[in-house]
């Protein structure tokens, strides 16, 4: 089966593309480099030729509420228009656990994204995945200072090639709309992993500080509420790959 991957040169979409060929598929990537423009639709019709399904993984770096919004709706309807003109059976969506608690403004861009969705004529899944063992990192990538002010929140990291596989394997089957949502095998605290990641000596050394947030953040809101798919690898895991 044809099977585009919309920012199939992302973190996510590497390992997406990888696992399609795992399983026999034949992936195209739907990104800049390979001459596609989400945004404004520039080559997704010749990049949808003879595509059976579709996933989108496709990602913005911002928490401006604005600027997330505003690409998941470009790029979701362009996507999902130019799917339904194509005549793609399936189209599968990676989200995220909590963003209907959580009300950032990363976290509006990706509740319009759903919302496109569930309003296209495209028979759809929705994949709501916890955050990857890379969080930890990307906050701390995010704080130049000599401290390192984490958030206090509780997490169940997964590895991003296990909500790879899990994609892969729904993009094979029939449509479900809201799919149970997955996460790691483990609760984490996000300042401690970002502590044992520095202490790696893979990031820059610094003293990480925790900081407390208001709302749902700080009380489980990114956890899931409910039975659904559970990952194996570990953080800890992850850190020992890291290490070597």
């Amino acid at each position: 089966m044809k099977v585009a991957v919309a920012g199939g040169t992302g973190l996510t979409g590497r390992h997406v593309v990888q696992a399609l060929r795992d399983a026999g598929h034949q992936p195209a990537v739907l990104a800049r480099s390979a001459g596609v423009d989400l945004v404004t639709g520039a080559g997704l019709d010749a990049a949808l030729a003879g595509v059976e399904a579709t996933i989108d993984v496709s990602n913005v770096t911002t928490m401006k509420r604005a600027e997330a919004v505003g690409f998941f709706e470009r790029a979701g309807r362009q996507l999902l228009d130019a799917a339904a003109r194509a005549g793609v059976r399936h189209h599968v969506v990676l989200s995220i656990v909590g963003i209907d608690r959580v009300r950032t403004g990363y976290y509006q861009g990706k509740l319009r994204q759903e919302e496109i969705i569930r309003g296209g004529s495209v028979p759809w899944t929705v994949l709501r995945a916890t955050q990857f063992h890379e969080f930890a990192e990307q906050i701390l990538e995010r704080l130049p200072g000599p401290v390192a002010p984490v958030p206090r929140l509780t997490v169940q990291p997964v590895a991003v090639r296990e909500v790879a596989e899990a994609l892969v394997d729904l993009v094979g089957g029939e449509p479900q709309k809201a799919a149970p949502d997955l996460a790691g095998p483990r609760v984490e605290s996000l300042p401690d992993m970002a502590r044992r990641l520095v202490r790696t000596g893979t990031v820059r050394r610094r003293p990480v500080v925790p900081l407390w947030l208001p709302g749902a953040m700080a009380h489980g809101g990114l956890l899931p509420t409910g039975p659904g798919p559970r990952g194996t690898q570990t953080f800890e895991q992850w850190l020992a790959g890291r290490r070597g």
